[in-house]
């Protein structure tokens, strides 16, 4: 499923108006009846009071025809126009015309105070809000200002119209106020804005319209476009389990981690690793850690690596056979250290093509050897977090969330590597231009350790045969849906990390 800006969703109209034949009057009429259809499938009390809020632009007009529609269905409708009448023009105009000419209740914004209308929304029970749509930028002003305050304020259930009015629909960014509306329906595929920045807080549940715009012209005319893993985007590309298979096929992975002040983050990748089909996991970690982690995870196999002051000893790498591997994770656990970066430099230098995880303060380390990346023959995968991410371009936090599709799309294409940019809406960006965006996970993955169950399923994937691709494309959805899930159950205070990893096999059961 493709995600879309402002221009994008503009181009794909006036092709649909052009191309195919359909006109702009029949697209709006389209629209507003999806969104009575939203309507009539959660409100069946015809004395539920619904008030429309409608501009003057396309999203007004799509407003003017669930106002007209609602009302044939018996339901008592009041139509707000917010600016004056003559401003109005083309298909809205049309739209309007058709609904005053029907003698249908409306009143405007020009004929009524400021009281009239707070006490027309703090009455309503449902507010559909068709005021400004997906062409909105820069700053609000009056009435919508005005009018978007007292939405917020009320009580009503709030129905947005393709987009809440206030967010950016490329960005998601709000830049004073925008309403905050319990439900969404969007036309032809969702916005940009949905899932970046701000946007995740001001859409509430959202749902996709058909209004008639071929959504098979958006596959062909729109390939650059990111797209939103679905569920079965996850069932499609997940590695398959021959039946008569033995643990050689499914891999085998190692994880390089751990130091006295963290020693459970590279046993949550293992972990995750078991719980989602990998063959065998090696756990390098300091022969400190050895006992406690073998305790923890007796399945697993370990390389006891030397220390040096409480962190892995980067010399003690030398001595591994990294052919044995078939993807290779490292940073969960690692901590900082003087010259901790030798371990980067002796792992690029022993490995020759394997996918290589970049996790944690292996990340923190990589800003100094790039140029490794660059030269490395196989494909490598960081895993940043925003604040991992600026220290890596050397930027603020503010920079990376305000352009998320940008940066992780031009660090990719810059070093040849696969970014996962993690956050409330994670982005997957290949280094060949495709850019994926999980819609799932909240605050119950805001806790110290679930990254390195992120790291583990990665791995896991790439061992089990997925390509890199896929494998993020998987291991970031089911990380995800699996701490939404077991929330459900618990809590969202109560989702440890191996609460996501034991969550992950009943969401790999549902979907088998």
């Amino acid at each position: 499923m493709y995600i879309g800006g402002r221009q994008d969703l503009a181009a794909l109209d006036q092709f649909t108006i052009e191309q195919v034949g359909l006109p702009g009057a029949v697209l709006m009429e389209n629209a507003g009846s999806a969104i009575v259809s939203a309507v009539l499938s959660s409100y069946h009390d015809l004395d539920a009071r619904i008030l429309v809020l409608a501009g003057n632009g396309n999203n007004g007009g799509d407003g003017f025809v669930a106002a007209r529609k609602l009302c044939d269905h018996g339901y008592n409708v009041e139509l707000c126009l917010l600016p004056k009448e003559e401003t109005l023009k083309g298909d809205a105009l049309t739209h309007f015309l058709v609904y005053k000419n029907r003698g249908l209740p409306y009143s405007t914004m020009a004929t009524m105070d400021k009281d009239k209308l707070q006490t027309k929304i703090n009455c309503a029970t449902i507010i559909i809000d068709a005021m400004i749509g997906s062409g909105m930028q820069g700053i609000i002003k009056d009435p919508f200002r005005s009018v978007i305050e007292m939405v917020n304020e009320s009580t009503a259930y709030v129905l947005a119209v393709d987009i809440p009015s206030g967010l950016e629909a490329d960005t998601g960014l709000v830049t004073e106020m925008a309403i905050k509306a319990d439900r969404t329906v969007t036309f032809v595929m969702p916005k940009k804005g949905f899932f970046l920045q701000d946007g995740p807080m001001y859409i509430g549940e959202w749902e996709i319209a058909d209004i008639s715009v071929p959504y098979q012209l958006a596959e062909k005319s729109t390939q650059s476009l990111p797209r939103l893993i679905t569920n079965g985007d996850v069932y499609a590309q997940l590695p398959k389990r021959p039946s008569n298979s033995h643990k050689g096929t499914f891999g085998h992975g190692i994880v390089i981690g751990g130091s006295s002040s963290y020693v459970g983050a590279p046993i949550y990748s293992a972990k995750a690793a078991f719980h989602s089909g990998i063959g065998l996991v090696t756990l390098a970690v300091p022969e400190e850690n050895y006992t406690i982690s073998a305790s923890q995870l007796p399945e697993a196999l370990y390389i006891k690596l030397s220390n040096k002051d409480d962190h892995i000893s980067p010399a003690s790498l030398s001595d591994i056979s990294f052919s044995t591997y078939k993807a290779i994770a490292i940073g969960p656990g690692l901590s900082r250290f003087k010259h901790g970066g030798k371990i980067l430099e002796i792992l690029f230098s022993k490995c020759h093509d394997q996918p290589i995880i970049i996790d944690a303060d292996g990340l923190f380390y990589l800003k100094d050897y790039l140029h490794l990346v660059k030269e490395y023959k196989g494909p490598v995968i960081i895993t940043p977090h925003p604040g991992e991410m600026a220290a890596l371009l050397e930027c603020s936090v503010e920079e990376i969330e305000s352009n998320r599709l940008g940066v992780a799309k031009q660090f990719a294409k810059e070093h040849g590597v696969y970014v996962l940019l993690k956050g409330h809406r994670s982005i997957v960006e290949v280094p060949d231009g495709n850019t994926w965006v999980n819609p799932h996970g909240h605050d119950a993955l805001a806790r110290g350790g679930s990254g390195d169950v992120l790291t583990g399923l990665i791995l896991s994937f790439i061992c089990q045969h997925a390509s890199p691709e896929q494998a993020l494309v998987c291991a970031t959805f089911l990380h995800a849906r699996a701490a939404e899930v077991k929330a459900e159950k618990l809590s969202h205070y109560s989702v440890t990390p191996n609460a996501i990893i034991e969550g992950i096999p009943e969401i790999l059961n549902d979907m088998r």
